[in-house]
This record gives C-alpha cells, structure tokens and sequence, in this order.
C-alpha cells in the first residue's frame, strides 16, 4: 500500500482568503431620517441641536454608515457634519450605505498587500467565506497582484478555475 500524499499541501500555490481581511467590529447605520422635519427636509438650527444632544459613545468601537434612507432633501453638509461628530470619537466612517462601507473597508485592508509577495507565483483567491466577502474584493484583490503572479486561480486549491497566466 503506497503512502497518500497531500499535493494541496506541498504545491507552491499561495491561497489568499479573502475573509482574513474581513474586518469583524459591528456594522450600524446613523439614518439622518430621524433628524428630519415631516420626513421630508432637514432643518439646519434643529439639526444642529440634535447632534449636539446625542449620545456618540453608542458609536464608539463600531463601524459607521451615514445615509438617508428617505427620498428626502438632505444637503451634503450633513452627512459630513455626522462624520466630524463621529471624528471626535474616533469613529470609523463612510458617508454612503453599508455596501459603501464593506468597500472601503475591504480598500483599506487589501491596500496592505505587498504585490511582491505574490511575484511568480501561481495563486488562488479562495472562493468559500464565513463572512459576505463584496464582489469588489475579489477584483480588487486580483488587479493588485496580476502584474506579479504567475498565475491567478479562483476557488479552493484541490478545485480551481484558471483567471490568468503570465506571459512567459
């Protein structure tokens, strides 16, 4: 009987799995809705009021989206006025909706990828995730190493589909 032996294992193949750059602190939206007069339009001086009075700490630690989640007149201005807010605590934030802020998220994080480390090599993106990877993550992360790898694969290592290979 001949030994098994684990090919995955010994390839030269670097797996990079997305969910490792998933960043895990708590997702919340601050909807400007509620600051709104009748729903529709926002009032400068209430405003104001409002996020003077408001309990920023529940933000603390926490990943923040600013939007409006009415069909309503919502200056720019506002939206940044929440995030100077959100500043003064050290708050993490984008101004648009969560699928806006998994992006940016996923920015920052794969922005930290040395293309080098990839430079000839064959590499799979790992398909399977605990966590909602967005779309954008995996393009992201194929356009920053393909000019390095020598080949980019998506799935798991025992089951790829071929995306590129360097000219040789």
């Amino acid at each position: 009987m001949s030994e098994i032996i684990n090919r995955v294992a010994n390839s030269p193949i670097i797996t990079i799995d997305l969910e490792s750059y998933y960043r895990r602190e708590e997702r919340v939206v601050f909807d400007i809705k509620g600051f709104l007069f009748q729903g529709l339009v926002l009032k400068e001086k209430d405003f104001r009021l409002a996020l003077k009075e408001l309990d920023w700490d529940q933000y603390k630690g926490k990943l923040v989206s600013i939007q409006c989640s009415v069909d309503a007149i919502v200056p720019i201005w506002a939206f940044i006025l929440v995030g100077t807010y959100l500043s003064k605590i050290e708050g993490e934030y984008v101004i648009g909706d969560l699928e806006v802020l998994e992006q940016y998220l996923f920015e920052q994080s794969l922005s930290k990828i040395n293309p080098l480390d990839y430079q000839d090599r064959p590499v799979v993106i790992k398909g399977c995730s605990k966590f909602p990877i967005p779309m954008f993550a995996y393009g992201r992360v194929a356009a920053l190493i393909q000019g390095y790898a020598k080949s980019i694969m998506y799935g798991e290592p025992c089951s790829t589909v071929p995306l590129y290979k360097s000219p040789k």
